[in-house]
């Protein structure tokens, strides 16, 4: 009987210490994953938005040439309703 309760005082304190380090090390894991996860969503994020600011570039230039094309036209129309006057 005293072998099962020296066996037992050993294993199970041994056991829980060995429980105690696989759940640390599994936290660990699925922490780094998680932050991977993210940092990867992050680049995608950042991706998108570089494209859609590229976008937002060359809506903008395409306005200031219509723009331009307006004012020239308004200018032109200007120029005439003071030569009828």
């Amino acid at each position: 009987m005293s072998e099962n309760v020296l066996f037992a005082a050993l294993f199970f304190p041994a056991l829980a210490v060995m429980v105690v380090f696989t759940m640390k090390y599994l936290s660990a894991v699925l922490q780094a994953r998680a932050r991977i996860a993210q940092d990867e969503g992050y680049k995608a994020l950042a991706a998108a938005s570089t494209a859609a600011q590229a976008e937002t570039a060359t809506a903008v230039a395409q306005l200031n040439a219509t723009l331009a094309q307006v004012q020239a036209r308004m200018a032109t129309l200007e120029k005439i309703l003071k030569e009828v006057e």
